[in-house]
């Protein structure tokens, strides 16, 4: 476990902004760069005391702590307010992505039981949202963040909730994951075994504003750390990364490696442009060993990987100081308890399996990174419960040296490009296309590190590719759709009907 319990009373707001705040006001806190290089910065007071009153309006507006505050806003300064407000008001804050389509984000407002809903005036429902749900539009959240009662951050307990974030599944459906307050606590482990992170570092994430890797490596430890964050909300060009790392000062670069494939191709890089970056952060996806080596020989500088997932955020790692064996994400966060459990034993009765052998990859429910629990989701909860191991899917081994090697999935979820994506969920979306008799979702290889998000279809009557993506686009957030369709006269099943997904082509 980690070095040592949280305390019994924690808040993310506080420790992250307002003992800041007290430390080094004047400092600068957060720096968001739009089109242009047109940027807006903001001290640690400044953003303490917008929190504080953000927090203090949304309690003098009716809000009551434990309420779930659910976030669908454009990726700017009023989402991350919101977001930390909801901590210091005692809240559970929902962040939810501005790319899911209505009916997404319907169904999770639903799910969640949100009381209350901050939504940009661009990202309207397709029905009207129920009488129990208080809406506060753009520019209600600036005002309140403007003119709203300062309050000083809740007593909440370490063990409170704090924020519920939504994640693909096996059963087809979105299920939440609830943290908290004490996950601060438990990202510690990733400080020196990850980002060899201080006070001194201008830390810049490429994700969007909703991300769990954003709100947790670009905000969240930045700021428990006293450094500086970098975000940008501009025109997506992967040439943009170096002129910021080079401009701004970036010291610590963090995205997934999709994306540092696309700066080596696009972007214009060199040792010299790069002076003050000491390294890169990836997850999301699995570093490739080629990938690796071409980032070393362009900038000079190391790519550390880390592997991870919504209940725990990373938890292996390699890190400054540390050998990397490309293809290994690294080893278990200094005072992580990771094991590697036999499969087919008993869940009341794990067996850790030695060292060379493959098996699920498990940290220990000791850990105060993990997860309070699937928000309503008991059955599906008890699935990755193994005595006292959490595992979620994933199958390693370890070797002698203690380095994680990935096996793939034990179940069908998919990881693209930094999502943990349910083909459940997508086929069944799909399937209400009224030219589809059968679909399959899976990934097909298009390159030795590279895959296509695909839809295996059988058509009832003749259709195009582009109708079905079509309605893909329509129906589904841009990071669930797939990317291209192939036809098929059937789908590989069993005798009893269960799709072979593992048979598909690709």
């Amino acid at each position: 476990m980690t070095d040592q319990r949280p305390p019994d009373r924690l808040n993310i707001a506080r420790q992250c902004l307002t003992e800041q705040a007290r430390l080094r006001p004047d400092k600068t806190a957060l720096i968001i760069v739009g089109n242009h290089g047109h940027e807006r910065r903001w001290s640690y007071a400044q953003l303490d005391l917008l929190v504080r009153r953000l927090a203090g309006g949304l309690l003098a507006a009716g809000a009551r702590p434990g309420d779930r505050l659910m976030i669908r806003m454009d990726n700017d300064l009023p989402y991350l307010l919101t977001f930390f407000a909801g901590f210091a008001a005692g809240l559970v804050s929902f962040p939810s992505s501005a790319a899911l389509t209505a009916e997404e984000a319907e169904f999770l407002l639903a799910d969640s039981g949100a009381t209350l809903l901050a939504v940009s005036d661009d990202l309207a429902f397709s029905h009207p949202l129920p009488a129990s749900v208080r809406v506060l539009s753009d520019g209600e959240i600036q005002r309140l963040a403007e003119t709203g009662p300062a309050l000083e951050p809740c007593d909440t307990a370490a063990d409170d909730p704090a924020f519920l974030i939504y994640t693909s599944g096996t059963t087809g459906r979105p299920k939440g994951v609830l943290h908290g307050h004490r996950v601060l606590w438990g990202r510690r482990p990733m400080i020196k075994g990850w980002y060899g992170l201080s006070s001194d570092d201008v830390v810049l994430h490429a994700g969007a504003f909703n991300w769990t890797y954003t709100l947790g490596v670009g905000l969240l430890d930045p700021w428990a750390n006293g450094a500086t964050a970098v975000l940008y909300n501009g025109t997506p060009d992967p040439a943009v990364w170096p002129e910021l790392i080079s401009r701004l000062g970036v010291t610590l670069f963090a995205t997934v490696p999709s994306l540092y494939r696309r700066i080596l191709k696009y972007g214009t890089l060199s040792p010299e442009a790069l002076t003050t970056l000491r390294h890169g952060l990836s997850a999301g996806e699995a570093l490739a060993p080629a990938l690796l080596e071409t980032w070393r020989a362009r900038t000079g500088t190391e790519l550390y990987e880390a592997l991870g997932m919504s209940e725990i955020s990373t938890y292996i790692s390699t890190g400054p100081g540390m050998a990397i064996k490309p293809g290994s994400p690294g080893r278990p966060q200094p005072g992580r308890r990771v094991a590697i459990l036999d499969p087919d034993a008993p869940a009341a009765e794990p067996r850790l399996l030695p060292a060379g052998q493959a098996g699920l990859l498990a940290i220990h429910r000791s850990d105060p990174g993990l997860m309070l629990g699937y928000w309503k989701r008991p059955e599906e909860e008890a699935l990755v419960m193994r005595g006292e191991w959490f595992t979620g899917g994933d199958l390693a081994h370890l070797d002698e040296d203690g380095y994680v090697w990935f096996h793939g999935r034990n179940d069908d979820v998919l990881n693209t490009h930094g999502y943990r994506l349910s083909p459940l969920e997508i086929e069944q979306v799909l399937a209400h296309h009224p030219d589809i008799a059968d679909v399959a979702v899976g990934e097909v290889t298009v390159a030795a590190d590279l895959t296509v998000l695909t839809a295996f279809v059988v058509a009832h009557d003749a259709t195009t590719e582009a109708t079905i993506l079509d309605w893909a686009r329509d129906h589904l957030a841009a990071y669930k759709r797939p990317r291209q369709v192939v036809f098929l006269d059937r789908l590989p099943r069993t005798a009893n009907g269960k799709l072979l997904r593992r048979a598909l082509p690709g």
